[in-house]
């Protein structure tokens, strides 16, 4: 069997800056609810 290797990093590093994917999912949160907002004004118009 081939050795892991021991200088891997581990898969979950507490440094990490999370920044931008709050934004990111942010940005996308308020893109739904626009296109919701949207649709739902749409609706009632007709």
């Amino acid at each position: 069997m081939a050795k892991k290797n021991s200088t891997q990093k581990p898969s979950h590093d507490p440094d990490i800056n999370l920044k931008g994917t709050f934004i990111s999912v942010m940005l996308l949160g308020v893109f739904i609810l626009l296109l919701w907002f949207g649709s739902y004004a749409l609706f009632l118009s007709r």
